[in-house]
């Protein structure tokens, strides 16, 4: 019978987690502590909208050697039995007593030797998603263990896409792409912005969408100041620049562009405006090669 896995097939989890645990071993990590929704579905591709929830803290820990173990809420167990993993431990949460805390100093503790480090995120674009509380509990117990910084760990991996994580950031933007094509189909003169709003998220989730994570834009005379101020219902007007800009997920990848659309014919200064952007990108698409290194 096939591998168990969700999203990809089993060895691209694998490639992954070996990936890091190459890293940890640049940076003397003898675990990796992972606990935010885009970590936690790279190593393992559990894919749910249950991370809505604030009341439930979920981990993955990575050993120096082998499969990554999970210790999350019970109510998740199904779902991650149907990934790649094997090792899924659970506690009935929440527990305001001890959400998981006790388990997880359990787990780590067997993992890691008492001299041993704990990687865990903790640079730019990170948080920790337990409470800060529960986390000093969790470092007394672990102690004398440290925790050490794993931001360039998952970083330094996260970052260099897979010929499969490339396919599937095409087929989300190809989604929204469609989507954009159908603007023109309801922003029209007099149309409230809150409807266009409304209007392109159903146009995402009728395009294959499985959710739209966010929608933002906004719309004015020659172009706009603010794009992320909720909708309202100013009606749209000749010769507004309307931008709407998405985050779209299908199969847990997200698209992240934007377009911008004339309602009736665009001022002389927006024309300018858009053409030298759109000579700008152009230029920069035309120099890029692999092996370049993003800088100032």
């Amino acid at each position: 019978m096939p591998e168990t896995s969700l999203i990809f097939p089993a060895d691209e989890y694998r490639r992954r987690v070996a990936a890091l645990q190459a890293e940890m071993a640049k940076h003397g990590q003898d675990a990796l502590l992972l606990t935010t929704p885009p970590d936690v579905f790279y190593v393992t591709g559990f894919l749910t909208r249950f991370w809505e929830s604030p009341a439930r803290p979920w981990f993955i820990a990575i050993p120096a050697k082998g499969d990554p173990v999970a210790v999350i809420p019970a109510i998740g167990a199904e779902l991650m039995g149907r990934c790649w993993l094997n090792d899924i431990r659970t506690w009935d949460a929440p527990d305001p007593a001890d959400d998981g805390v006790s388990l997880l100093a359990e787990t780590l503790a067997s993992l890691v030797a008492e001299t041993g480090r704990i990687g865990l995120p903790m640079g730019l674009e990170t948080h920790l998603r337990m409470p800060v509380a529960d986390f000093a509990r969790l470092h007394e117990r672990l102690a004398p263990r440290a925790f050490t910084d794993a931001t360039a760990t998952v970083q330094r991996v996260r970052e260099i896409k897979s010929e499969a994580e490339i396919a599937k950031i095409r087929a989300s933007c190809a989604v929204a792409d469609a989507a954009f094509d159908r603007v023109p189909d309801f922003a029209r003169p007099g149309a409230p912005l809150a409807r266009v709003f409304r209007d392109f998220q159903v146009a995402l989730l009728q395009e294959g969408a499985d959710w739209v994570s966010y929608v933002a834009g906004g719309a004015g005379p020659g172009g706009y100041g603010d794009v992320i101020s909720p909708a309202d219902d100013r009606p749209l007007s000749a010769g507004d620049v309307l931008m709407l800009d998405t985050g779209a997920v299908r199969d847990g990848y997200f698209c992240d562009f934007d377009r911008n659309f004339a309602i009736g014919r665009a001022s002389d200064a927006a024309r300018r405006a858009h053409a030298a952007l759109y000579a700008a990108t152009e230029v920069a698409l035309d120099r890029l090669r692999p092996g370049m290194h993003a800088g100032l």
